[in-house]
């Protein structure tokens, strides 16, 4: 059987190149999207994989990369929307055209992404679609106002599409992780302490940490583990639904 093709979004670093790497591995060719001036060249270059340069803020970039994609491979199996960024800035501060890019890279693009994607999933009947969201699909934090918007609207995009997609074979579920390792969260550390008005060393164990169970960060391998399973055929049935690697965030 010809291999199955996934496309990750924002695999060239953190938790996308986590993800790359596991598909990878599990057998998948992959697409890696990702910035032109990311490191995504070098993740493709490592796992033998293609690597399509954009800015998936841009709704013509969001199609190139599924017309290049299937004309690279012949066929797209596996969707995981994971591109994204943060922003600390309390509501009133909250730049208006960095709301719009905001939305544009983390809702927006996944809609567009799903939408070209969809077609040639439903007629080969068998789609995988994993949308990586947050703690914050699920709660607020102050000072994340487009952050927060951005992934709890993509939760909604994720049952919606669940429920249209059963029939023809297309599962759609979201991977809701706390804080993980990544370039992106140690960035947000000098963010944080800024907004807080707290030494940086005090952000992990006072904020990061603070609501959870399990006292440390998560790494981006075991939230890729959880994708590769869900793309599996075991888990065909699992649809329309939210996988907490909370570190017991929500337990309380």
């Amino acid at each position: 059987m010809t291999k199955r093709v996934a496309l990750v979004t924002g695999a060239g670093s953190g938790i996308g190149q986590a993800v790359a790497e596991g598909l990878a591995q599990a057998g998948f060719r992959v697409a890696v999207v990702d910035l032109p001036s990311s490191a995504g060249q070098a993740v493709a270059d490592a796992i033998g994989g293609l690597f399509l340069g954009a800015d998936l803020a841009q709704r013509s970039e969001c199609r190139r990369v599924i017309e290049a994609t299937l004309a690279h491979f012949g066929q797209l199996d596996v969707l995981v929307n994971n591109a994204g960024y943060q922003h600390i800035e309390a509501l009133a501060d909250f730049p208006e055209e960095r709301w719009e890019h905001m939305l544009a890279v983390m809702l927006t693009a996944p809609f567009l992404l799903m939408r070209y994607a969809w077609p040639q999933m439903k007629e080969r009947g068998w789609g995988r679609v994993i949308n990586i969201g947050s703690i914050h699909s699920l709660r607020a934090s102050p000072f994340k106002v487009g952050y927060v918007t951005a992934k709890h609207g993509l939760l909604g995009l994720t049952r919606t599409a669940a429920l249209e997609g059963g029939p023809d074979g297309i599962t759609v579920n979201l991977i809701a992780p706390a804080y993980v390792r990544t370039p992106l969260v140690e960035q947000q550390i000098a963010d944080q302490a800024r907004t807080r008005g707290l030494p940086e060393s005090e952000v992990i164990s006072k904020v990061m940490l603070d609501p959870v169970a399990v006292k440390r960060l998560i790494e981006p391998s075991e939230v890729a583990d959880l994708v590769c399973f869900l793309c599996t055929d075991s888990a065909g049935t699992m649809t329309g639904s939210v996988y907490e690697i909370a570190l017991g965030w929500t337990a309380k």
